[in-house]
Formats: C-alpha cells, structure tokens, sequence
C-alpha cells in the first residue's frame, strides 16, 4: 500500500493556498491511488514543541541509556520521523514568511534532524555527516506574496525558503525534491490567476509522472 504523507505549515486555515493546493494534490493523489493511504500532519494548526534543555539531552544520549523522561522528550520527535520513513511520498505546503519559512515549520524541521535518527555524524572521517534516510519524491508547494521572490525574479536574493528546505532535506538523504510555486497573492490580480492555474497544472504533470513511475 503506497502512503502519501502531508505536510500544512501555513498560518492560515480559511484562506491558504498552499493548503488549497496540497488538498487538491490530495484528492487527485486518492483518485490516482484507491488503496492507498494519507497521513495528514498540519505543523500550523498543532505546532510540534521547541527543541530545549531536555530534549537535547536525550537526542544525545546512547539509546541504551536513555531515560523514561528521555524518551518521554523525543515522544513528538519518534512520531513525525516515523511518518516520514513510512511516506512513500512527501507533499509540504510552505508560504514564505518574511523571506523564511514559517516558525513552525522550523520547528518541525528541528523534531526530525536527529543525529543517530536521521543522520549520522562520524568525525574524524572526509564527510562526517551522513544521511539516513532513503530517498523519495518530495513535493514542495510554496507561495510568496510576490511572485518576484521566486527563482530568476527580481528579488529572488530575498527567498531563503528554497535553499533552506533543499539544505535540510538532502541532509537528511531526501534527494529527489520538487518545488511548485505561485506568487503575486499580495496583488490579488491577474498575476495571482495565472500564478495558480500553472501551479495547478504542475501539480497534475507531478502526479501523472508519479504514478507512471511507480506502475514500471
């Protein structure tokens, strides 16, 4: 049974694209895909705790040695890294907040790089951090309220969003990263239209080549 987990982090409910977005990919991920089954993980609605004294701790710690209250702290951290190694595809949806991503989308993000979990770190050798994770598509859809902050705009310089999700992702071993992006959603014009209306065809061109990959 292939699983499809989804990843929400936009502050908004009522009025998001990205959740617009990743919801349309879902219901056509479905239809595609009868048997199989969504994991649904909204960071922005229920935001996974900051990382602090405790749960550095016990991330460090031997297994082995590890506490009741140890494992306690890595409760939320054991339960996202679970749905990702059992995702056989990842769909995040991710605004850009003042030229980041959402606070609560880094604290997801904090959660799951866990030294021992999701990488290893081996010093003393050439490359001393290794990921752990195997490799499978990852779907981005992000938007920014003006489209110029996207790749080859005007003020891409000020978009870390990108580079940021591609450093962690592939630090972790999830290589295979895709980015669907709509811009202009401060304008409110005919921008925004056209915007969506490419990114809801990209969504469709993602899924058709998903599936065929996954039938050969």
């Amino acid at each position: 049974m292939e699983t499809l987990l989804v990843i929400n982090s936009s502050g908004r409910v009522t009025r998001s694209i990205t959740r617009r977005l990743t919801e349309r990919f879902s219901q056509a991920w479905q239809k595609q895909t009868p048997a199989g089954k969504i994991i649904q993980r909204d960071v922005g609605v229920n935001t996974p705790a900051c990382v602090d004294e405790g749960w550095i701790t016990a991330a460090f710690a031997e297994p082995a040695r590890r506490t009741p209250a140890m494992h306690d702290a890595l409760r939320s951290s054991e339960t996202l890294v679970e749905e990702i190694i059992a995702a056989d595809a990842i769909v995040l949806g991710a605004p850009i907040y003042n030229f980041g991503m959402p606070a609560q989308l880094k604290a997801f993000f904090d959660q799951i790089v866990r030294v021992g979990r999701t990488f290893d770190f081996v010093p003393g050798t050439t490359e001393p951090y290794r990921p752990l994770l195997a490799s499978k598509p990852v779907l981005v859809i992000s938007s920014a309220g003006d489209g110029a902050m996207h790749p080859g705009g005007a003020l891409a310089h000020l978009n870390f969003l990108e580079r940021h999700l591609e450093t962690v992702f592939r630090f972790i071993g999830l290589n295979d990263i895709t980015f669907v992006r709509v811009g202009y959603e401060e304008f409110q014009d005919e921008r925004l239209k056209h915007s969506l209306a490419a990114a809801e065809t990209a969504l469709d061109e993602f899924l058709a080549g998903h599936i065929e990959s996954r039938r050969r």
